[in-house]
């Protein structure tokens, strides 16, 4: 097996006297689409928190293509590829479609003052647009690149959320439930998009409590209960395990 593109050791974080993560461990291979699930509490943004530089660890490493970058700040982690998005859509209502997705583009388009006075960084502009543009397309966002986010329905705005992620050009990309307060049209349409990511070269990472979503979607799953983990497996395996029958799963309408 390759090196994980994503690897957990030993990782905890403390709040205080509260153990939100306890000396956590996982891989996530390249390539893949790879699911983080658990109950209410049991630590999953805060896993999520410290691997993309929201938080710094209490303690354990998180590796990245074979680097520690523990600590590291979240601007520094989107440099080097490792783009996260949020539980809530997180766009610029204000700003156009392409508008938002030409901000997804900014490590593209850095440029000093002087270059930007004297208009000497037209080509990197240029560039960020027809980026923007292509990544538009690739998620069927086109016809809707002159309308403000605001307008647009919430579907749409969390496939945008994911076409401006893309346009940092991330090697892993970690939603954070990318499927809530979709409909099932919504919900198999976002699936759709993330299989298409993954194609397209991307290692997909999802924290999401959509049972049925994340069965469907992913390849392994990692389980988590009261910050630590609980087990890991294909979709069939977990699904059939009786800790997590017990400790999450429940019956089909507990699951949450």
């Amino acid at each position: 097996m390759t090196q994980p593109i994503l690897e957990v050791r030993d990782l905890s974080r403390h709040f205080g006297g509260l153990v939100a993560v306890d000396k956590l461990n996982f891989s996530v291979q390249l390539g893949t689409i790879h699911g983080l699930i658990g109950p209410n509490g049991a630590g999953k943004t805060t896993t999520f928190n410290v691997i993309s530089g929201f938080y710094a660890p209490t303690s354990g490493q998180v590796i990245y293509k074979g680097d520690d970058v523990s600590g590291m700040k979240t601007s520094a982690l989107a440099d080097i590829g490792l783009i996260r998005t949020f539980q809530g859509t997180t766009l610029f209502k204000e700003f156009t479609v392409i508008d938002n997705v030409r901000v997804g583009c900014h490590h593209m388009a850095k440029a000093s003052f002087f270059s930007r006075i004297t208009g000497l960084d037209r080509h990197i502009e240029s560039a960020a647009t027809a980026k923007a543009e292509e990544t538009l397309e690739f998620f069927a966002l086109s016809e809707f690149k002159d309308e403000l986010a605001a307008n647009l329905p919430h579907g749409h705005q969390r496939a945008l959320g994911m076409a401006v992620a893309l346009a940092a050009d991330p090697q892993i990309i970690l939603l954070d439930e990318p499927f809530t307060g979709m409909n099932p049209e919504e919900t198999r349409h976002m699936m759709k998009l993330a299989h298409d990511v993954r194609d397209h070269g991307v290692t997909v990472m999802l924290v999401e409590h959509d049972m049925q979503a994340i069965m469907g979607l992913c390849e392994r799953i990692t389980v988590m209960n009261f910050g630590a983990l609980l087990t890991e497996g294909t979709p069939d395996e977990v699904r059939s395990n009786p800790a997590v029958i017990e400790a999450y799963l429940g019956s089909a309408g507990d699951a949450a």
